[in-house]
């Protein structure tokens, strides 16, 4: 069975610090890949795996302070994103924590009504999930 999550009853925190108008949290890994290429042929026979890293995206309505300092001082930190289902005690938790993330870039937009929206991408060494 499917849990569904539900974004307002969910935190997500830089450092330990909740992140104040987030908008969105999304995240893909990467991992480098080399194709072995078959000798006379055109197919490839094996693929070769490398590295695997996390990508992700903050988005927040305005800007925020800390990930813009953190962007330019190129400092390390820790995503943690704690998904609660409802407000009861009892109800479905999951937790990702992203660890040694450093912000890569940061793109900013003001949209329909004059709204402001800031992304801020990084990168992370792993997600662990509980």
């Amino acid at each position: 069975m499917a849990m569904v999550y539900a974004a307002s009853r969910s935190t997500v925190l830089v450092d330990g610090e909740q992140i104040e108008g987030l908008q969105s949290l999304t995240f893909r890994f990467v991992t480098e890949q080399e194709d072995v290429r078959g000798v006379g042929s055109s197919e490839r026979v094996a693929v070769i795996f490398g590295l695997r890293t996390v990508h992700g995206e903050l988005a927040v309505r305005s800007a925020n302070a800390q990930l813009d300092t953190l962007l330019q001082q190129q400092g390390k930190f820790q995503v943690v994103a704690n998904l609660r289902q409802t407000d009861a005690q009892d109800s479905p938790k999951r937790t990702l924590s992203f660890d040694d993330c450093y912000t890569t870039e940061k793109s900013f937009s003001v949209g329909p009504g004059g709204s402001v929206l800031t992304s801020y991408g990084f990168t992370a060494t792993r997600l662990r999930e509980e």
